[in-house]
């Protein structure tokens, strides 16, 4: 009976454990999942469609690093016109909670903006549960390089790059924006990580903002401190060093908000914008009533935000 007991508590132990060290599940997040989601809340909404058309190229499933085993790819699509053409390049960031999410998700926008004269770049980065920040941030800077070392081959004027985030990728896209060849990051010092412009789509710009605190509540189960590698309290190095707020100056290039009805994703934004107003930089900001997070995913809010990005662009780059 002894031994018995024995062996019950070590195998116990030993599921205990496995469990323990099991990686936390998170529903996936796509433009399917998101419109089925939204569809129940807004029955008005209506589903975004993959653009077919003669007037754009693409090019998929492109490898643009490797670290280990992982290979990280993107997709490109330019107008068709291009001969004898340079055009602007916008890299899109998706969300996710920089644990889930994919490339895929800003494939429609990227179709657009090539209908609109840009050379529009869909990046895949290491998520939060395979890689802890600042892998996604240096990921992210080496796909821009990958870009401008791509500049002849993909049509890109590689002076006029925008970069454009979703959600935590817009967290992600203004972080990397506003740490142009900042020694914290590790990417190839020979080639310039800069852009021309940042639009953030519904992301926080700062995780230690007052305005953040609910993010910062959750403790270790919140996808920011899985992702930042501890929650605030225990890690708040990282919590700070992941705001891009902390990095906006006179060299900060212009910057499109268009934010969500739901104040939680705005923490910092006004902070920030008062700044980039200090120094006279080119800044918007587009708040869409009664929209839900992920608005950018689903009509009629999809449209609405092409259009402001557009406008911005087409302002900031040509």
């Amino acid at each position: 009976m002894k031994n018995l007991s024995i062996s019950f508590l070590f195998f116990y132990l030993i599921a205990f454990i496995a469990n323990a060290q099991e990686k936390p599940k998170f529903k996936p997040y796509s433009i399917a999942t998101t419109f089925k989601k939204l569809k129940k809340k807004y029955p008005f909404v209506t589903p975004i469609k993959t653009v077919t058309s003669n007037k754009i190229c693409g090019k998929e499933n492109i490898v643009y690093k490797q670290i280990d085993k992982t290979k990280l790819k993107l997709d490109v699509y330019y107008p068709s016109d291009f001969e004898g053409k340079n055009f602007p390049a916008v890299l899109l960031i998706h969300g996710g909670g920089w644990l889930t999410g994919s490339r895929e998700n800003q494939q429609i926008m990227a179709q657009n903006l090539a209908l609109h004269g840009y050379v529009a770049i869909t990046v895949s980065y290491r998520l939060g549960l395979e890689a802890t920040y600042p892998a996604a941030v240096n990921d992210i800077k080496d796909a821009i390089i990958w870009a401008k070392q791509k500049a002849k081959k993909y049509h890109i004027n590689k002076d006029k790059i925008a970069i454009l985030g979703a959600s935590a990728g817009a967290q992600l896209a203004t972080l990397v924006g506003v740490t142009a060849n900042n020694r914290l990051y590790t990417t190839d010092k020979k080639i310039a990580n800069n852009v021309q412009a940042i639009v953030n789509l519904d992301g926080v710009v700062s995780f230690i903002h007052p305005e953040a605190a609910a993010e910062s509540k959750k403790g270790k189960a919140s996808m920011a401190a899985i992702w930042l590698n501890g929650a605030k309290e225990e890690n708040y190095k990282n919590w700070k060093e992941a705001s891009p707020l902390e990095y906006v100056d006179k060299n900060t290039p212009p910057v499109l908000f268009i934010n969500s009805s739901y104040n939680r994703f705005h923490a910092g934004r006004s902070d920030m914008i008062k700044i980039l107003d200090s120094y006279n930089i080119y800044n918007k900001t587009f708040t869409l009533k009664n929209s839900p997070h992920s608005f950018w995913l689903v009509n009629p809010w999809f449209k609405e935000t092409l259009n402001y990005v557009i406008d911005f662009l087409d302002y900031a780059l040509k």
